[in-house]
């Protein structure tokens, strides 16, 4: 039976496609972008997280772990992440719920009956379920079954993707989504796999393969000041998007709130002196990609800051 592994289940959600939303956040993905709000989404594998807010400081977590991985003062941190093999007893016996495990499995039914709980609110207000991560389409063969699922119950199915992946796999998923969310991180490649780990030509090419063979895309580039918010990778990004046929742009501003995350699956946050850019930076960077649209269409967006 084809599982899939989730990290969370969002429900009431209005920034991630039309009307009130599912969300749901596939674990893995192939980038490791310095500014990733959910790091607990990056690994494929489950993972045990740490909640110091939530810990009384009694060490018990670390008296009953079977391989003596957690360290025995506060803040009693696993020191040997490697060699977790994820037994659970140190979430187990916490009292204060102040470890987590990271990633459940579900099957397709498991899946779409959580995604069912709330088809009234989707079919009042024209939504439906986003599927996130992570990058869905590490889970390419999981993640076909459920569109397939959720067209079959009348609802309406969007996507937010990297576009790192098989061409096949994208291609075999669009046929099953009403709508996509594509990321364009950076156009030039050399910067791109600075900030990613990964070049962005299988994703160009993906992004133009997608275009050929779907009307709704909307890309969405994650505007990080210092990183990719320069007027000419903005303007080159929407040049390239509408040469392509794409005519939706969303300007998502940078946010830190993901920072939390990294200490507590015990990994560090580099970008924690980046600001969020302003209304005005952000209003000036439509008019920018506007202006790299040169004459042809492009619809372009700011979401608000968070």
């Amino acid at each position: 039976m084809n599982k899939g592994t989730v990290f969370n289940i969002q429900k009431m959600s209005i920034h991630d496609g039309p009307g009130i939303r599912t969300t749901v956040f596939f674990k893995g993905c192939p980038l490791n972008c310095l500014w990733c709000s959910n790091p607990e989404s990056q690994r494929v594998e489950k993972e045990v997280a740490c909640f110091q807010t939530r810990c009384v400081k009694c060490g018990y977590c670390a008296e009953v772990c079977p391989k003596g991985l957690i360290e025995r003062k506060p803040p009693f941190e696993i020191t040997g992440r490697s060699e977790c093999d994820l037994c659970g007893i140190c979430v187990k016996e916490c009292c204060t719920n102040g470890k987590k495990v990271v990633g459940e499995d579900y099957t397709v039914e498991e899946l779409l009956h959580e995604i069912l709980k709330d088809k009234n609110f989707y079919d009042s207000s024209n939504g439906g379920v986003t599927f996130s991560g992570g990058e869905p389409l590490m889970q390419h063969e999981f993640l076909v079954e459920m569109l397939k699922a959720c067209k079959e119950n009348g609802i309406h199915t969007a996507i937010e993707t990297t576009g790192f992946g098989k061409a096949e796999d994208l291609l075999s998923a669009a046929e099953h989504l009403d709508l996509v969310f594509f990321d364009v991180k950076h156009m030039n490649d050399e910067r791109h796999q600075e900030i990613t780990g990964v070049s962005n030509k299988l994703i160009l090419e993906n992004l133009a393969a997608l275009a050929s063979r779907h009307d709704n895309i909307i890309v969405r580039i994650p505007v990080v000041p210092g990183i990719n918010d320069d007027d000419i990778n903005i303007a080159k990004t929407a040049e390239y998007i509408t040469s392509a046929g794409i005519s939706q742009l969303e300007l998502l501003p940078y946010h830190n709130l993901g920072e939390v995350k990294y200490g507590q699956i015990g990994r560090t946050y580099e970008l924690s002196e980046v600001k969020t850019p302003s209304e005005e930076r952000m209003a000036q960077l439509a008019d920018v990609a506007k202006a790299g649209a040169k004459g042809s269409p492009l619809e372009v967006s700011v979401m608000k800051s968070l």
